[in-house]
Order: structure tokens, then C-alpha cells, then sequence
């Protein structure tokens, strides 16, 4: 793995996870790509009071789901329709009853010592969009609109240059010195990050 560099800065997740969508949709290799999160903080939302009725009912509507999904399954092999429907039923309410005794059984062994309830989330400060530093300047001309220019700006500049650094080391006698340079020398200059 290369070196990342910081590519952008965002304050929302969203921002940054259209940044690197709309570098997908220039088929840009995403997997060099990276969303990091700055100054990481938990945030617990209190959403109610918890009470027994709440534990209860909470605890009854997640095992009905549970109870339905078994009853379902059991129910593709009945022998016929009544005995599925039946199944579906009792799985019902047995996964209510179920779900319901043990949410309040949890409940009753804290004590009282949580009598409410939350939804926890990790966030950021920050969400920094960082790049392969090898790729980063191609990234750049994707996000300000150079959409598909990445690949024949570098040919351009090997036409244009005039730089002996920036040309391969020897030329054949019978090749101009403004002919481009091969793909393998371009790969390879691109590679390794030579910029003309």
C-alpha cells in the first residue's frame, strides 16, 4: 500500500461518501481510496424512559419477528395450508411471549441502575476523503471537473515536454525528439509519479 494523501475534508459522512462516489462513476480505482474519520466521539441519543410496560413490549415485538421467521420456516413442510397458517400462529405467539419474558427478566437484573433508553452512534469531526499519493493528482482533476481528462493529459504532456529529465534515456537516432514516448515508458513515469 502506497502513501495516502488528504484529498478532501468534510463535516458530513455524506459529503465525503459522494466524494468517492463520483470518483466511481469516473472509474477511478476506488480500492485506493479512503474515508477516515477525525476526532472520533460517542454519541448516545436517550430516546424514553424504560419501564417494565416498555421492556415488555419492546421485548414482545422483537420476538414475535423471531417466532414468525421460525413458524414460516417450519410451515413450507406442513402437509397443508391449515397446519402452515397454524404454525405461522403459534410461532407468533410463542416468540411474544418469549421475547417478552426475557426482556423483562433483563430488565428486572439491572436494579434500576438504566431506566432509559438509547441509540449509540460513533461520529466525527471531520471525514477526510484520502488517495494513493500516486494517484492523488489524478483524483483531483476527476473532482474539479476534468472528467476522463486524467489519461490523456499525461499523454499530452509527454508530446509537449521538452525536458531531456523527462524523456527516456536513450532515443534511437532515427526516432524525433517530439515523437511520444512508448506506453512502457508513460506506465512506468506514471508510476513512479514524474509529472511533466
Amino acid at each position: 500500500m502506497h502513501d495516502r494523501v488528504l484529498l478532501t475534508s468534510y463535516p458530513r459522512y455524506a459529503d465525503a461518501q459522494a466524494t468517492v462516489d463520483q470518483l466511481a462513476d469516473a472509474h477511478f480505482p476506488v480500492e485506493e481510496v479512503s474515508i477516515v474519520g477525525r476526532d472520533l466521539r460517542l454519541v448516545e441519543d436517550v430516546t424514553g424512559r424504560l419501564s417494565y410496560g416498555r421492556a415488555a413490549l419492546s421485548g414482545a415485538a422483537a420476538g414475535a419477528w423471531i417466532g414468525l421467521l421460525f413458524g414460516l420456516f417450519i410451515g413450507l413442510f406442513a402437509d397443508d395450508t391449515t397446519s402452515a397458517l397454524a404454525l405461522l400462529f403459534w410461532g407468533l405467539v410463542f416468540g411474544a411471549l418469549g421475547g417478552m419474558l426475557f426482556s423483562v427478566g433483563s430488565y428486572a437484573l439491572t436494579g434500576g441502575r438504566r431506566d432509559f433508553v438509547s441509540i449509540s452512534q460513533l461520529v466525527a469531526e471531520r471525514y477526510d476523503v484520502t488517495v494513493d499519493a500516486r494517484t492523488a493528482e489524478d483524483a483531483r482533476r476527476i473532482l474539479t471537473g476534468a472528467r476522463g481528462a486524467a489519461a490523456p493529459a499525461r499523454a499530452d504532456s509527454a508530446r509537449r515536454t521538452d525536458r531531456p529529465a523527462d524523456r527516456p534515456a536513450e532515443l534511437p537516432a532515427d526516432r524525433p525528439a517530439d515523437q511520444p514516448a512508448g506506453p512502457t515508458w508513460r506506465r512506468w513515469r506514471d508510476r513512479v509519479g514524474l509529472r511533466s
